[in-house]
Parts: structure tokens; C-alpha cells; sequence
């Protein structure tokens, strides 16, 4: 991977229409806390799904969107920015500006075959096309069942270009309690992967049976 980026320490985060919309929310939460700059991309199908999974009720309008969760989320100014889905101006868009990472969590299918074949028909697609050929590191958080063929091309193609396919399946060798747990597993491995300080989860220390 490349070592050249214009914002190392900026990521962005696209939340797509598949299940799982709190892995997502509790990713941005912990990116926020470390410090990072979001540049935050949500799809239209991803907001009802929000809505369907979570209490929240994001509002329709980017600059109100990031208010809000700048607000939830204890957010720096500027440290959190919401872009619109036509906002082809923004630095994720630009390998001129980049982030030094982009995670889509959670991945459609959809997106997962739109960026294996280069489209670039919506932002988070442009985004993710930019990763690619920046040589940014690009983490997929899939989130479908069963996976057909199709899927399973597409991941394998995106994997042989560097990209990090993550399904979105949860352990359970730290004893979760409860959904929140799970969630956190999830979000932990992420973060591993991005090199940020996380303590949702301790690494893995086998035992012995006996």
C-alpha cells in the first residue's frame, strides 16, 4: 500500500442500505473519540434502515445531519463532516485530497459489485474508486446472507486489489452479553485494521482446554 496521503489522519465512512446500521454508528462514535477527521457518507436506503434498527431519526439534510450527530457524538468543529451525495467537490472524491483510509460499513451487496466494477455513479462509489487507485486502504463491511457467486467474485476480485472484505461476523470467545457486544466485536476488528487504540474488545489470548 501506498504511503502518500493528503489527510493520514482524516477517514471516510460511507453507511449503505444493507442490515447492521449500529456497527456503522458505534464505528463513527469510536473514530470521533480517537481524534480522527469523518468525512461521513450516508445513502438514502441507509437512513431508513437507521431508522428501522436504531431510536434515531436522522434529519434528510447534511449540514443538519452533521449537527446532529457532531452533537451525539461529541465531535470537535469540524471535525465531522456529512456530505451531501452530489458533493463531487469533496475531498474523498479527490486523489488530490483523500483520506488516508475508507471503510463502508455496513456494504451492500449492490455497492460491494458497483465498486468491483469501477462505478462511480454516486459519491460513495467515486470515494471508494479513488481508494482504490490512491492505493488508500478500503475496508468492506459486507453484511449479506447467503452469499451467492456473484458475491463472492466480487469480493475475491476486490481482495486481490488489497481491499480488507469484512463480513459482518461477530465472535463470541469474549463472552458477549448482550447485541451491544457483538457490535463492538465488529467494530474492534476495524479499528485494528486501521491502526487506531481500541479497548472495546482485548486480544485474543488463548487457553488451553482442562
Amino acid at each position: 500500500m501506498s504511503t502518500r496521503s493528503a489527510q493520514p489522519d482524516a477517514i471516510a465512512l460511507a453507511m449503505t442500505g444493507a442490515s447492521g446500521a449500529p456497527y456503522g454508528l458505534r464505528l463513527l462514535e469510536r473514530l470521533i473519540a480517537a481524534g480522527k477527521t469523518v468525512y461521513l457518507m450516508v445513502s438514502a436506503p441507509a437512513q431508513i434502515v437507521i431508522a428501522q434498527e436504531t431510536d434515531l431519526q436522522l434529519p434528510g439534510r447534511p449540514a443538519e445531519m452533521q449537527a446532529y450527530l457532531a452533537q451525539r457524538y461529541q465531535a470537535a468543529p469540524g471535525q465531522l463532516q456529512v456530505l451531501a451525495r452530489d458533493q463531487w467537490y469533496s475531498a474523498p472524491a479527490s486523489g488530490s485530497s483523500a483520506p488516508g483510509a475508507m471503510v463502508v460499513c455496513p456494504c451492500t451487496s449492490g455497492t460491494l459489485s458497483a465498486i468491483a466494477g469501477g462505478a462511480s455513479d454516486s459519491l460513495i462509489e467515486r470515494a471508494a474508486d479513488v481508494a482504490l487507485k490512491e492505493q488508500r486502504k478500503l475496508i468492506l463491511v459486507v453484511r449479506e446472507m447467503p452469499l451467492s457467486a456473484i458475491h463472492l467474485e466480487n469480493m475475491l476480485k476486490l481482495a486481490r486489489l488489497g481491499v480488507l472484505i469484512f463480513p459482518a461476523c461477530p465472535g463470541f470467545y469474549h463472552h458477549p452479553r448482550g447485541v451491544p457486544d457483538l457490535v463492538d466485536f465488529v467494530v474492534a476488528r476495524v479499528l485494528d485494521h486501521l491502526d487506531i487504540a481500541q479497548d472495546l474488545v482485548p486480544p485474543w489470548a488463548g487457553k488451553e482446554p482442562g
